[in-house]
This record gives C-alpha cells, structure tokens and sequence, in this order.
C-alpha cells in the first residue's frame, strides 16, 4: 500500500488551511497515494482556547469532516483526518481524530486519550484545560493493514502501542503538532522505539513552523519501518512525503525476530 504523511503549517483560517489540504492530497493521488495521513488541528491553529473552542463543530454536523469525506470521493483514496476539535456533551471540547474510507465512509473517530500539559523553560501548554480525554483505543483496517489511530502525546505511552500491537494492528499512525522543544529532543527517538518495539510501520504526520499564536512545531514528518529504518523525512514546512508499505517485510521483521511472541509480561 502506497501511502504519505502530509505536512502542513496551519494558521487560524480554516478556509486557507483546507485549500492547502485539498492541493496536497491531490498531488499524492497523483503520485499513487492510497492512504493519506494529516497533523494534528489540521484544520485550525494558532488561535487563543476561546477561538479553538469556537471552532469545534458538533460531529453530526461538522463541514470539516464532510470535507475530508469528499476528498476521499474526489481522489478514491483513505484518509487519517490528522485531528481536529468537535464538540464534547460537556463544556470542554474533543481533539478527534477521523478515518474514512476511499469511499469516504467515516470507519471510526478516535479521541486523544494523553493530554499535552507541560511546563518546561518557560513553556506552557495546559491541553486538560480545554480538552476532554478519549478513554478508548481505536483502529481501522486498510488496503489489507489493521491501522491505529493516535495523537502527539500519546506517543510518550509506550503501552498504547503494545495493545494495538497485541490487537493485531501492523502500522501504527501518529497525528502531531509537537513544540520544537520536545520534537528535537525526543520526536524521532520515540517515533523509531514505537515502531522497533512492537515491530511495525509508523507513520508520523506533523505541523510545522511557527503558528499564529507563537507556538513553534517541529515539523519532521516520518515514515519508518518494522526495523526501525527512516524510510522517508520531511523536515520543514508544508509537502508531504510518500513510501511503500510491504505485508512481506513486515512479516519477516516479525519471524525473524518474534518479540511479540517473548513477552513474558
């Protein structure tokens, strides 16, 4: 399965930031792309915690989500929606994550279980505050891959991974927006642990750059293989990146080193 993580530096305008969307996941159909993966807050970013909670639509009427459904039509390819904010039944919001079909079937939306709240020279960030936690994993199967869904910093909760891994999921998807702090020091090392540890594809889509309301993200998007090997980067700014996914070199990773089948805990 041919697939690409997208990079994007969103801002506050919705309309501008999907019109970028729309041109990049048409230049990877164009490139044979099966399956593609947004960063988190795709769609909007950079705002103060009022205009994100502005911004979050209700699920059963969201014009984001239908969005991502007609370029799933549009292009008859699958997308991992990276995130964007819906409506919780309380008075917080959802950092969501969507997954649709070629046919632009929405398969299932994971809610971030992990949320970023950090205070670390002199930077802040209080996700809890806004944000209400998911409680569930999720997955969807693809193009013949059970595929799990996850959100930035979910990626520090190596037992999240290790039940996708046990549930059968042979890639493993994480939708980003981490600070360049915390992406030069640990972005890459956690990214290739995820995929080396429970021996499968990891793909990493990730915001860019420095945003409107002066947080700055690492960018970095990655695609990595069961062995752990960078299959394809992308450091800065929007584009995206494209790579091969193989059953069969999965499945060699996995007989010629049953780590999966060792656990003694």
């Amino acid at each position: 399965m041919r697939v690409a993580c997208i990079q994007l530096s969103s801002v506050r305008d919705i309309e501008r930031n999907l019109g970028l969307v729309d041109q990049l996941i048409g230049q990877a159909a164009q490139e044979g792309v099966e399956l593609a993966l947004l960063p988190e807050n795709f769609a909007f970013m950079g705002g103060t915690e009022k205009q994100k909670q502005d911004s979050a639509e209700d699920q059963n009427d969201s014009s984001i989500l239908r969005f991502l459904a007609e370029q799933a039509v549009k292009h008859g390819m699958s997308i991992i929606g990276g995130s964007l904010l819906l409506k919780a039944e309380g008075e917080k919001v959802r950092n969501a994550c969507p997954a649709f079909n070629a046919r632009g079937h929405l398969l299932t939306i994971y809610d971030k279980i992990h949320l970023f709240d950090m205070d670390y020279q002199g930077e802040s960030y209080h996700e809890s505050a806004l944000v209400e936690a998911g409680n569930n994993p999720a997955s969807v199967s693809i193009g013949g891959f059970k595929i799990a869904l996850s959100i930035c910093y979910d990626l520090r909760f190596p037992e999240l991974y290790r039940f996708y891994a046990e549930d059968g999921c042979q890639v493993l998807c994480n939708v980003a927006a981490f600070t360049a702090t915390t992406g030069r020091a640990h972005w890459q090392t956690l990214l290739r642990a995820r995929a080396i540890e429970n021996q499968c594809y990891v793909l990493a889509s990730a915001q860019s750059g420095r945003h409107p309301d002066g947080r700055q993200t690492w960018g970095h998007s990655m695609i990595i293989n069961p062995w752990g090997e960078v299959m394809n980067e992308l450091a800065d700014g929007p584009g995206f990146i494209v790579a091969d996914l193989s059953l069969e070199k999965l499945n060699q990773v996995r007989a010629s080193m049953p780590v999966l089948q060792h656990k003694r805990f």
